[in-house]
């Protein structure tokens, strides 16, 4: 449902805040506790539209799973446990419950249908169904298999060594779930770089063993998974948007607390440190499979750099906020490589450039990426929209912070995917 929020200037910023569970990590979660055997206990876990899809599919899937505020609890009952679903899978808008389902259901020997919203309706899923097939699942839908709905008849998979031409952890999770499946042979992925490793991390953790080096990961097939109880660290791609508000909103200073800093999606810290930003990070000494830290950042003066390369697939969720961090740091700053933003819940690429052109920023945009000219004094005094995009809602709500007018922000509901408290946080730390 659409809705709307007139969104205005802040004197400063400051406090602490504890940033919602990890996205990617809660689905995982969710999807390993269902095909392990076990009571998997999950605590701080995402309660965004995306994760509960999650849970909803894995629920028609015959799995209990019961949902509170402090923990979601799990009981799996091995891959075996899984039943064929009566009802057509719903993933709302979640690529990842997407991708990685396809890995899981491939293998099993009943029929699934995956349906999801207009936006998921629009993303790529060949990249995950051609390799698959190749494996032996059968897979077919729209385009054929490039666009949900889709219909996957599970059944006997066999090991492959996959060549992705794409760095993405979504590719790499569905045909690693999928080589599980496989009798006892092994199922390597080798990436273009290395893409984040949470899928790797858990996967041990439920008791699995996995072979990394730099650029590949590989499972022998016929593991079980063990229950295991998980907490989930703070979404790093959630804390951007606070990192960068610390930064370049006067007089500001936040502490975000329990923010997860997998070395694989902490591009964002890189990006901040090279530009310049006062940010310090307080690591935990004892942590889980993912380590995390307590973060402050600063108002800070800002310089631009240059983005590319292995650093793209550490940060590619944060390209529309750090689009914003370039508005305010001196010079120009140039994002290459990252056509992936084409393929997300919008055209990142296109949709930044029309939103942030609309608050006076000087940006451009290029064939993989964008090219942003600062500092930038934003004047607001516009319409502009999430286009049912997450990323794209809270940039823009950022921005407003900085505007010398008020901004109206079509479709703010688009936020609750991944951060259903953004705005309370928002105005919890204005000032």
């Amino acid at each position: 449902m659409l809705n709307k929020k007139v969104l205005s200037k802040v004197n400063k910023l400051e406090g602490t805040i504890e940033i919602p569970g990890d996205k990617s990590i809660s689905h995982r979660a969710v999807m390993f506790g269902s095909i392990a055997k076990g009571k998997t206990e999950i605590r701080n876990f995402l309660m965004g539209a995306d994760c509960l899809s999650t849970v909803s599919c894995f629920k028609k899937m015959g799995v209990e799973i019961e949902v509170s505020k402090e923990v979601v609890i799990v009981k799996g009952n091995g891959y075996e446990g899984l039943k064929e679903p009566k009802d057509i899978l719903d993933v709302g808008n979640s690529g990842t419950t997407t991708r990685l389902m396809m890995g899981i259901v491939a293998g099993a020997p009943f029929h699934t249908c995956i349906i999801g919203d207009e936006s998921i309706a629009k993303r790529p899923m060949s990249r995950v169904s051609n390799p698959l097939r190749l494996m032996g699942a059968t897979i077919d839908g729209r385009d054929n298999g490039e666009y949900t709905p889709l219909s996957i008849r599970g059944g006997q998979l066999t090991s492959i060594e996959y060549h992705s031409p794409v760095a993405s952890a979504q590719v790499k999770s569905a045909i690693l779930l999928a080589g599980l499946r496989t009798a006892n042979e092994e199922t390597r992925v080798i990436e273009p770089h290395k893409s984040r490793d949470h899928t790797e991390r858990m996967l041990r953790a439920f008791g699995v063993e996995v072979n990394e080096d730099e650029l590949s990961a590989s499972v022998v097939g016929g593991q079980s998974l063990k229950a295991t109880n998980i907490f989930v660290p703070g979404d790093i791609s959630s804390a951007a948007f606070f990192l960068v508000a610390g930064a370049i909103v006067p007089n500001s200073r936040i502490i975000l607390k329990n923010v997860g800093i997998n070395p694989t999606r902490t591009g964002i810290l890189e990006v901040l440190n090279k530009m310049g930003a006062s940010i310090e990070i307080d690591q935990h000494e004892e942590s889980e499979f993912e380590p995390l830290a307590d973060i402050t950042i600063k108002t800070s003066e800002l310089k631009g750099i240059t983005i590319e390369g292995d650093l793209i697939p550490k940060l590619i969720d944060e390209i529309p906020i750090i689009a914003l961090l370039a508005t305010q740091a001196e010079g120009e700053t140039i994002i290459k490589d990252a056509s992936e933003l084409k393929v997300k819940e919008t055209n990142r690429i296109d949709t930044v450039v029309s939103e942030l052109s609309k608050l006076g920023a000087t940006i451009k945009g290029t064939d993989d990426g964008m090219v942003i000219t600062g500092k930038t004094k934003l004047t607001g005094n516009a319409s502009v929209s999430s286009f049912g995009d997450h990323r794209i809602g809270m940039m823009l709500a950022i921005a407003a912070c900085l505007t010398e007018e008020s901004i109206e922000l079509q479709d703010a509901s688009a936020i609750d995917v991944s951060y259903p408290n953004f705005f309370e946080h928002l105005s919890l730390l204005s000032k």
